[in-house]
């Protein structure tokens, strides 16, 4: 649990500043689920330059509550909680100082968003909250107010977590839990506590260690299936599990990735077993010597490069078939037919092929088409963004697709950032491009014809 806060102060001497407001939400990781937002009478003199900068004036605070009376709200809030700000060690600072004045000793852990920016988001020209969140396309209002900058810095903190693939935040979050859940009449609980969305979850064993990484479309359900299961699997997972953490995703595209992504980097112990590849089959393409392309299913072979993959070798029969009537295909160029010279496909008999396999229909014509079940199948060369759900109803999901690589995904709520290049290669996570995501890609595509694309100048 997070408190994400933002105070604004007097100015003035090294620890002799006072709160004029402050800002806080508590924050589960995921959503905000309580918030304390108070002007606060310092009790002293506000500097100018800072009644500029906040609006803030002694006139508004006459009637404000003074710190102690704000205090005890304050400890409620923040108790079992991590402090998140933007520059925390000022934030704190100027928390334990008011606190000591009340002869009270606080004590939080914190993490800055500063220096987790620098690590995640490295290269930007400002660290700055403004700055910053302006070009990673967050908007922000009532700028140098504790409650604009608090929620900005809110927004920030959940797109760092999202770009965390090493899940330092969240081990650490862990670390410091207070009362770890374990097996002992604890299973029951922690499926409980798990929300019934699309994400990938994290099996962690006491101490935070991570033993097992899935994604489901109900996390809930595929949870309580681990603790419930009979098998060798799901019983050490049972006998070792503490924690498990989630990220919902919306998109079960965007979990897909994630999941394969996350299992090559962290390897869990009990993913250990899991296939290195998702596909065993390809379609190729090649030119015959009459110039026609002819189409091929073949075991996928990483020294090729496939127009796309599939799980098995029927599915990919089963493309191939609807591909042959959609674009009026030849049996014999799409390997259905034996290639007897002379000899033409049934397809031809039934006016379904237009004579491919007799050379009457031109090859540039036969290609064309080809090229059109090509192009919409592969994304070799392209470049474009897959836009699909996100995590809540005003957010949606980006794949980035550069060159015909895979870049990265990323959330965002304004179309100006994913029209904006700077800012969407900011916002997006980057990940490896390989065969399991390529192939994960590609089945998601056929599968989903709807799924908004977007296609970027190159």
């Amino acid at each position: 649990m997070y408190a994400v806060l933002d105070i604004e102060t007097t100015g003035g001497k090294f620890n002799e500043e006072g709160i004029t407001e402050i800002a806080i939400y508590k924050y589960d990781g995921h959503t905000v689920v309580d918030q304390f937002i108070s002007l606060v009478n310092p009790e002293r003199e506000i500097q100018p330059f800072v009644v500029n900068l906040t609006g803030i004036n002694s006139n508004m605070l006459k009637n404000a509550p003074k710190f102690y009376e704000v205090a005890k709200r304050i400890i409620e809030i923040t108790e079992d909680c991590i402090i998140v700000a933007h520059n925390s060690v000022f934030d704190y600072r100027i928390l334990q100082t008011e606190f000591k004045r009340l002869g009270y000793d606080f004590k939080r852990k914190t993490l800055c968003t500063v220096e987790l920016a620098k690590d995640l988001i490295p290269d930007q020209p400002s660290y700055s909250l403004g700055k910053l969140v302006r070009s990673l396309g967050i908007p922000v209002t009532d700028r140098h107010r504790a409650n604009g900058d608090a929620m900005a810095t809110v927004k920030l903190f959940k797109l760092l977590q999202t770009k965390d693939s090493s899940k330092k935040i969240i081990l650490s979050s862990i670390k410091e839990a207070q009362n770890p859940k374990k097996l002992e009449g604890k299973l029951i609980d922690i499926v409980e506590d798990l929300p019934a969305v699309t994400g990938v979850y994290y099996i962690h064993k006491e101490g935070g260690d991570i033993i097992y990484i899935g994604k489901s479309r109900n996390i809930k359900r595929r949870v309580n299936q681990h603790f419930t299961a009979p098998n060798s699997k799901s019983k050490k997972i049972q006998l070792h599990v503490s924690h498990v953490t989630y990220e919902e995703t919306g998109s079960e595209l965007i979990a897909l990735l994630k999941e394969n992504e996350e299992i090559k980097r962290l390897k869990p112990i009990y993913n250990r077993s899991r296939k290195r590849t998702q596909f065993t089959h390809a379609l190729y393409a090649f030119k015959d010597k009459n110039g026609y392309i002819n189409l091929k299913i073949d075991v996928a072979d990483g020294r090729k490069h496939p127009i796309t993959t599939f799980s098995n070798k029927q599915s990919a029969k089963h493309f191939l078939e609807h591909a042959v009537e959609t674009y009026n295909l030849c049996l014999k160029l799409t390997g259905f037919t034996a290639n007897i010279p002379e000899k033409p496909c049934f397809n031809y008999d039934t006016k379904t092929c237009f004579g491919a396999c007799k050379i009457e229909e031109p090859a540039a014509d036969y290609n064309a088409r080809v090229q059109q079940l090509i192009d919409k199948n592969s994304y070799i060369h392209k470049n474009m963004i897959i836009v699909d759900r996100g995590r809540d109803i005003d957010e949606r999901s980006a794949v980035y697709i550069k060159d015909g690589q895979f870049e990265g995904l990323g959330f965002f709520n304004l179309n100006y950032q994913i029209n904006n290049l700077k800012v969407l290669e900011s916002i997006i996570t980057r990940m490896e491009n390989n065969r399991d995501t390529q192939h994960i890609i590609q089945s998601y595509l056929r599968r989903h014809k709807n799924l908004k694309i977007i296609e970027l100048l190159g």
